[in-house]
């Protein structure tokens, strides 16, 4: 099965947004520190994600970005599509073409095993994985870990402010 970096990290970013941009837009570079994924990669992603009308973006101080529309109304399946991926389970890409350039024993199994993938993924919404017990603890082990560093880096600068 074939679901690549960039639609797992559209998924994961995605995902980080839905938990954290309830009453204010979320900045690519908060995004990034919780999630470990660079912010050029991120404005790639997002750059897609906006022309794709899954989210908005907020320009200015205190800008950043927001679901363009509720959870409930954005799918996993959507959000991969967006950015051009798509989960395929041949080794041909779809194509049919995978033994010298026609079809395989297998081909079929391994189509219908990737139609299924994307049904699956396709009735799963940011929503239903916002509620999940284990996504919200996650999510707040990243929130503390991000204010941690964010507390020790003040610290460090307070302590390099104070010995000059």
């Amino acid at each position: 099965m074939r679901l690549t970096t960039k639609g797992r990290y559209a998924v994961t970013a995605m995902l980080d947004l839905a938990l954290n941009a309830r009453d204010e837009p979320v900045s690519l570079a908060d995004i990034s520190e919780r999630q470990s994924i660079s912010v050029s990669y991120l404005e790639q992603l997002f750059s897609k994600l906006r022309r794709g009308g899954l989210v908005s973006s907020v320009r200015g101080p205190g800008g950043g970005y927001q679901l363009a529309r509720e959870g409930a109304d954005i799918f996993i399946a959507q959000i991969i599509d967006v950015v051009d991926e798509s989960v395929d389970a041949t080794r041909c890409g779809g194509k049919g073409d995978c033994q010298q350039g026609v079809t395989c024993l297998t081909h079929e199994l391994w189509s219908d095993l990737s139609e299924q993938l994307h049904t699956f993924l396709a009735g799963i919404s940011l929503e239903e994985l916002v509620s999940r017990r284990q996504v919200q603890a996650v999510a707040l082990r990243q929130a503390d870990m991000q204010k941690h560093r964010r507390d020790d880096g003040s610290k460090d600068r307070l302590e390099l402010v104070s010995v000059t």
